[in-house]
Order: C-alpha cells, then structure tokens, then sequence
C-alpha cells in the first residue's frame, strides 16, 4: 500500500502542473501568440514521452508485435474518442471541431487519464520510471491548464466554477493511475509493456491531432518552434539524467 500511495504523490505532479497553469490563465492577459509557444512546448514534451521512453522500454518485451498492436490499439481508440467529441460538440458546443469550454476541459481530462496509466503502470516496472514519466508531463500539463481555464474565461464562466475545474483535474490522473498500478501489478512484464505502448499510442495521436492544430492557430512565430525543440530536449535531458 505503501508503493501505490508513494505512486499516487508521483501523480500529484502532472495535477499540480494542471492546477497551476490553470492559476496563470486567472491571473495573467493571454494571447494567442502566448498559447501557440505553450502548445509547441507541450507537444516536445509529450513526443519526446513517447520517442525517448515509453517505446523503447516498451519494444524490450519478447514479442514486439504485441507492443506494435498495443500502440495501434491506443491511437484507434483516441479516434473513437476524438469522433465523439465532435458529434457532442456538434450538437451541444456549435459547429464541429468548435466545441464549448467543457469538452476542451473533457478532452485534457482523457489526456490526464491516459497520463495516470502511464504513470502507475511506470511505476510498478521501476521507481525512477515512474518518477520520471510523472516529471516529464509536469510541462505538457501546465499549458493544458491554461488552455483550458482560459476557455472558461472567455466564455464567462464564473471564476469559482473554474478554480473546481481546474481542480477536478486530479480526479482523472488518480483513477487512471489506480488502475494502471493494479491493473498490472503481478501481472508479465509483457501486459505492462504493451500498457505503456498503448499508452504511447494514444499521446502520439492527441499530440498530431490535437495539441498541434491548435498551436498552429494564429500567426506563427519562431519562438514556438523553439518552444518544441525545447520542450523536447528538455524530457530528454531528464530522461537521461534521472533515470
């Protein structure tokens, strides 16, 4: 019990990283321009997750046509995820793809679910890995954050429904890192490989599908693409020096 609270501490982190974009976008002007370099940054994050970590642990299992499946199976199902956004969001939000500030707040939601899988899973093969994977989404999450509450702003919600917003964003990573924690816990390495790959499957396609269209909103800048090299070298850095 000792290891799953210690792993949920872990998980804090990436919610805290939430929470607290979340306070910047109450407490700061944003601009689109401020936005586009957060979301360059966060998807260097998130590629180098999946590029530097999460599949080149996950391709060490005997059998890597699992982990291939596995990758597969978690990019299908964030499609699925996706086209049920957009007919809710069609229906209830607007236009299609133009949903309102609670499907962008149910949308970072899967993301943080996905995240506490990766998390709890990671941390039953090895203590640094969880800690590692738990720190490298700490600056994925914190533009997510702002994004999100400052959709709420500009809709007019008022402030002490996003404060719970923001934070309810715990609620998610908790129970994806409960249930990645002992959903494999005793469990062949192989079932918690292939997690991680499925895992990494659905990052990859949040991050083309999601958190890049919208960086790319707006004027483009230099900065943002420095953003993404940054945010990228930056897992990189801890990848190889924590681990």
């Amino acid at each position: 019990m000792n290891d799953y609270l210690i792993t949920l501490a872990l998980a804090a982190l990436p919610a805290l990283g939430n929470f607290l974009g979340g306070l910047l976008a109450e407490f700061f002007r944003t601009s689109q321009r401020t936005l586009s370099i957060a979301l360059h940054g966060a998807a260097g994050v998130v590629l180098a997750v999946v590029a530097v970590e999460l599949m080149p642990q996950a391709l060490k299992a005997a059998a890597p046509w699992i982990i291939i499946l596995a990758f597969l199976a978690g990019g299908g199902l964030f499609m699925v995820v996706d086209a049920l956004l957009d007919v809710v969001g069609s229906r209830y939000g607007g236009e299609k793809g133009q949903a309102g500030p609670w499907m962008i707040f149910f949308g970072v939601s899967v993301d943080l679910f996905s995240d506490g899988i990766m998390i709890g899973a990671g941390s039953t093969l090895s203590f640094g890995l969880g800690l590692l994977l738990a720190l490298g989404q700490v600056p994925a999450d914190i533009p997510e954050g702002f994004a999100t509450i400052a959709a709420f702003k500009a809709r007019g919600v008022p402030r002490r429904t996003r404060l719970l917003a923001a934070a309810a964003f715990a609620l998610p990573i908790f129970l994806g890192t409960t249930i990645g924690y002992f959903g494999v816990r005793g469990r062949p390495e192989v079932v918690k490989l292939a997690l991680l790959a499925f895992t990494a499957g659905m990052l990859t396609t949040v991050t083309v599908e999601e958190i890049v269209p919208q960086a790319h909103q707006g004027k483009e800048t230099k900065q943002a693409t420095f953003a993404f090299i940054i945010g990228f070298a930056l897992f990189t850095f801890l990848s190889v020096y924590l681990d």
